[in-house]
């Protein structure tokens, strides 16, 4: 198995780099930036592309205040802290396949991989061969990024997330090493 993260936000350049009207062209800037940093998991990053009062939402879990959290920023900090920087899930491939942007928001539509270790998944109460080996989630899914309209910056509300399937079922029959996920090419747009 291979991941390469840098086609998470592929697709985004590429019609980022095709568009020409501004108010498109500062949502698709918002969510490429919003990409890297998750990459990179850096949460002050993520944070930076969203208003003072973002929400997430997880519609396959939308009422979990920790899967689906919101309502200022803090809340966003502790998620991505839990979900993405302790569990040591940050190395993820968003393979879009779609993007589609109007002025008020943006969809992203592929396959999410995302290399849990054995150990998080373990503490899950997933069985894994190796606890010290990686095993990659996936799920398709579709993303929304809808913009705040009643933000002066007008910065990402968040992302609404639809999912087609559990991402951990079988995840215990895909494993990957670090060396099969390819290197972070973080280049500015």
């Amino acid at each position: 198995m291979q991941m390469n993260p840098n086609k998470t936000w592929r697709l985004v350049a590429e019609r980022l780099e095709a568009e020409t009207d501004p108010r498109r062209r500062h949502v698709l800037e918002l969510v490429l930036a919003h990409m890297k940093c998750e990459a990179q998991a850096d949460i002050e990053g993520v944070v930076a592309t969203l208003s003072d009062k973002p929400q997430y939402i997880i519609w396959s879990n939308p009422d979990d205040p920790i899967a689906s959290p919101g309502g200022d920023r803090d809340a966003i900090r502790g998620f991505y802290d839990r979900s993405i920087v302790q569990t040591g899930a940050h190395r993820l491939e968003f393979d879009c396949d779609r993007v589609i942007v109007d002025d008020d928001a943006v969809f992203t539509e592929g396959m999410m991989s995302m290399a849990y270790p054995g150990r998080t998944l373990e503490a899950m109460g997933i069985d894994v061969p190796d606890v010290d080996a990686y095993y990659v989630a996936q799920s398709r899914m579709g993303i929304v990024w809808p913009v705040d309209l009643d933000d002066p910056e007008a910065r990402l509300r968040g992302e609404e997330v639809y999912s087609g399937n559990d991402p951990f079922e079988g995840v215990a029959d895909r494993p990957i090493s670090l060396e099969e996920i390819a290197p972070l090419e973080l280049a500015a747009v």
